[in-house]
């Protein structure tokens, strides 16, 4: 396992952004990573856990711990059952399922970061989540100090969320397991309008499922939301903020503020989220707000392609970052009465 001391963490971000670590541990075996975090517990050391760091605003400063790299490799299919290990690349991992015919996360293409991080955010975008495929999760229990197999009805899933979001010292991920589904090559039923139009399909048809990944890819890349080492409207974290999902009574409050601001015709998205909830579009509110794609004038702004994604222009720090993620927030409450919760982990800072 390798160990190197004051290691930069701005380099393992997708942001590129942060201060080091006091140390940090790179493990290659589910072994290594269930040692490195037994024995940062025993020695009471604080741990921070990174994937493929395309979720994660680092402290300037930095982070006076261990911090360990999760870099472990396995993709093991066995008709429509998959298994990654967490260290595996989750776009190439999807695009490994494509080839080989299969349909459940074609439309996660393109997305950032390790599989092990998947379920803790459960990931989704273009109508798909992770939590509609996996069956199993496979993580260190620390406070059991045991490795335990969760399968999904007890990963506590819901939007962008899950046990292992709400309770972030309890499990490490070692492994994620899915059912995939084999539909003769053709992906699954499209749910998301944006994609149906772009395949000129009608929502609920199918497609080839290398025609749905590599649709999704363009839609993403026309959005600055697939790496591009050349391109700063890719350096973030994807979308910053969640969809705000709102009570009734919430979502009325702010029908009324749209009204007053934007006049009485202005419809604002919606979309039925469960138990009398309404969800609405962060970006949509951050655009309506006043901020614009490029917004701003120093070296953090919104991504030129996309208003869901702050970005680093190059030479930003974490606070360049966080001032405008404030900026946006505050933006957006006074216009709308909404309140934006970021997405990504904060490490040694919030907002």
């Amino acid at each position: 396992m390798q160990e190197l001391h004051d290691a930069p963490l701005a380099p393992l971000t997708t942001f590129r952004l942060g201060g080091p670590a006091g140390r940090l541990l790179t493990a290659t075996t589910d072994d290594e990573v269930i040692t490195a975090v037994r024995e940062a517990d025993a020695a009471g050391t604080p741990l921070l856990v990174i994937g493929g760091g395309s979720n994660l605003v680092i402290a300037d400063k930095g982070f006076d711990g261990t911090a360990l790299r999760i870099a472990t490799s396995g993709f093991a299919l066995d008709g429509d059952t998959l298994e990654l290990a967490a260290g595996e690349n989750w776009s190439d991992a999807v695009a490994r399922t494509v080839r080989a015919g299969l349909a459940g996360i074609e439309c996660l293409a393109g997305i950032p970061g390790s599989a092990g991080a998947t379920p803790i955010q459960n990931v989704g975008a273009y109508g798909q989540e992770v939590s509609a495929t996996i069956t199993e999760v496979v993580a260190y229990d620390r406070r059991a100090e045991t490795v335990v197999t969760i399968p999904n009805a007890d990963c506590g899933f819901a939007y962008r969320h899950s046990r292992f979001k709400a309770d972030p010292q309890r499990h490490v991920v070692l492994r994620v397991r899915f059912a995939l589904e084999d539909a003769g090559g053709l992906s699954a039923p499209v749910k998301y309008a944006e994609t149906a139009r772009a395949l000129g399909v009608a929502v609920g048809e199918r497609v080839p499922v290398a025609t749905a990944r590599d649709t999704v890819l363009k839609l993403r890349a026309g959005k600055g939301m697939v790496l591009d080492p050349d391109d700063h409207d890719t350096w973030s974290a994807g979308s910053f903020f969640t969809n705000p999902v709102l009570a009734e009574d919430a979502y009325a409050a702010f029908l009324a503020r749209a009204a007053e601001r934007l006049g009485p015709d202005v419809t604002p998205p919606a979309y039925p989220a469960g138990e009398g909830r309404i969800k609405t579009s962060a970006a949509w509110l951050i655009d309506k707000a006043g901020f614009a794609k490029g917004y701003g004038t120093g070296p953090a702004r919104i991504s030129t392609k996309h208003t869901l994604a702050l970005t680093n222009r190059g030479a930003a720090t974490t606070e360049d970052l966080l001032a405008l993620a404030r900026e946006v927030v505050a933006g957006v409450e006074a216009a709308f009465g909404v309140t934006l919760v970021n997405e990504p982990v904060t490490v040694g800072v919030s907002l």
